[in-house]
């Protein structure tokens, strides 16, 4: 059973099974609907019933009833009805009959299903569930031929008949044999002279031709369902294939994506389809494009962090081994001293380390708002002149146009306090850092230069990695961990921005951000 299931819930099965279902019940309710069928016979009896009462009148202005007159107006007819036509006297009589009129065979008189759309093996291989449903009546294939109740009669005296001669319309239905039940409808309609009734018209008319007609309509539309059907499942396979290899695809490459231990060992493959799988595919790739690098930034962050926690813990190590042997108190001091600094330092890396492996997520969740980064960057460099007194000093660069940006006051004050430290630190104290400030192309640049050393150009490309730092002439300064500028770079990208740095032509660095310009709110 749970296999069964299995293979049910299977998108190909469910594919063709909903369009197999879309073409067979409206065909079925085509092929095997009696309203239809009950419909057509109504009309026939009405079409029975006009003709009666139109040869009741031709019959009538004769003025007199009598079997040659009669006769006469059945031939003028020249057999162009379809129903059989009687007249009889106020006796019963018969007067006359179209049957005996001419070559043409009754339609009531022919087998009714001996030959057609019924001895056709499709008719058969269609109709055999509804049959089934209806019985083992509707089994027998058996034509028996339709006998006309009053053939060979000479005097007519059914009930439909005393009830036309008494002065009422007269109708009997009778049922003939065969696989389904062929009706055989009679109708008599008095004839009146002088307001009495001399006679009636008979007419009487089976369904053979109607069900014959009816079941060639039958077949015609059943065999335009098989060849629908063998579209529809053909669309169905096209269909199942085009969504289910795909899809079984993208299965076997998750289930290749990560190892059991959870280890990252593969990807998505992109694809170059139009379409909604196309579309998924991408973004599967997309994602694990981003999972890997974002797994190969946290495995260099810890490697990172075990590189440079080592020095420090080494010196530790180091110093509380020695102050531990000493008996000199101004040696201890000062090991102690190198102990606390190194600590410091530590913690000092790990705030800085938990605040890069954090800094993703906060800026997809933090709020933003439109900034005036004249009015922030002002704010910036007048806080940096107070602590630095003057030196080296800062110059502010700002363009007629302040640009917007969306972000995070907070952020962008971290941003500019990073780059205007690591260019003062570099800034002999009677230089200068110039911070300029202006829009480009839809963008807002912001410029820091300083008169430092400036940065070979082995190094530009490494300036932004984590716990770098380059201080040439043996000036290195141990408070800075080398994570100001890798703070820098996501904060900016965290924002759809960019930063580089460029050597200034007249000496020293120049780093450049840019931020996109906010979209001015109505």
């Amino acid at each position: 059973m749970g296999r069964l299931s299995r293979v049910l819930s299977r998108l190909p099965v469910r594919l063709l099974a909903f369009n197999i279902l879309l073409v067979a019940l409206p065909v079925a309710g085509v092929l095997f609907f009696d309203t239809y069928e009950q419909q057509l016979l109504q009309a026939q009896e009405r079409t029975m019933v006009q003709e009666g009462r139109l040869l009741a009148a031709a019959v009538a202005a004769e003025g007199r009833i009598e079997a040659a007159p009669v006769r006469a107006i059945l031939v003028q007819l020249e057999q162009r009805h379809e129903a059989r036509l009687r007249i009889v006297d106020a006796n019963g009589t018969l007067l006359a009959d179209s049957a005996a009129l001419g070559p043409r065979r009754p339609a009531d008189a022919e087998p009714p299903q001996a030959e057609g759309p019924r001895r056709s093996w499709l008719y058969r291989i269609g109709s055999l569930p509804f049959r089934l449903l209806r019985g083992p009546g509707e089994a027998n294939e058996a034509a028996s031929e339709a006998v006309d109740v009053y053939e060979g009669s000479t005097t007519l005296d059914g009930p439909e008949i005393q009830r036309a001669l008494s002065g009422r319309y007269g109708a009997v239905t009778r049922r003939l044999g065969g696989d389904r039940p062929v009706v055989v409808f009679y109708s008599a309609i008095p004839i009146r002279l002088d307001d009495k009734v001399v006679g009636a018209v008979l007419v009487s008319q089976s369904t053979a031709r109607v069900l014959r007609s009816l079941d060639t309509v039958r077949l015609a539309v059943f065999e335009i369902f098989l060849a629908t059907l063998a579209v529809a499942v053909v669309l169905s396979l096209v269909v199942a294939t085009t969504i289910a290899r795909p899809l079984a695809r993208l299965r076997r490459q998750a289930e290749a994506v990560v190892d059991r231990r959870g280890r990252l060992r593969g990807g998505f493959a992109a694809t170059d389809r139009r379409d909604e799988i196309g579309d998924l595919e991408r973004a599967l790739a997309e994602l694990s494009r981003r999972l890997e690098v974002h797994l190969a930034h946290a495995e260099s962050l810890a490697s990172d962090l075990a590189h440079e926690f080592k020095n420090p813990l080494a010196s530790i190590r180091t110093a509380a081994e020695l102050a531990a042997d000493t008996e000199d108190p101004d040696e201890r001091g000062r090991l102690v001293g190198l102990v606390q600094r190194e600590v410091a330092r530590l913690e000092r890396l790990i705030s800085e380390a938990r605040e890069v492996s954090l800094l993703d997520a906060a800026l997809e969740h933090e709020t933003r708002q439109q900034v005036d980064l004249e009015v922030l960057v002002e704010g910036v460099v007048e806080g940096f002149r107070l602590r630095l007194d003057g030196r080296p000093s800062l110059v502010l660069a700002v363009a007629d146009h302040s640009p917007m940006v969306s972000a995070d006051p907070d952020r962008l004050i971290q941003v500019l306090e990073n780059l205007l430290d690591n260019a003062t630190s570099f800034s002999p104290p009677d230089g200068k850092v110039t911070v300029a400030l202006h829009a480009d192309q839809g963008e807002a640049v912001v410029s820091v230069s300083d008169q430092g050393p400036g940065i070979p150009p082995e190094h530009l490309e490494r300036v932004f990695d984590r716990f770098f730092s380059y201080r040439p002439n043996g000036n290195a300064d141990r408070s800075h961990s080398g994570l100001g500028l890798a703070i820098v770079r996501t904060i900016v990208e965290g924002y759809g921005g960019s930063v580089k740095v460029a050597a200034c032509p007249s000496g020293g660095a120049e780093l450049i951000l840019r931020l996109p310009i906010a979209e001015a709110r109505g």
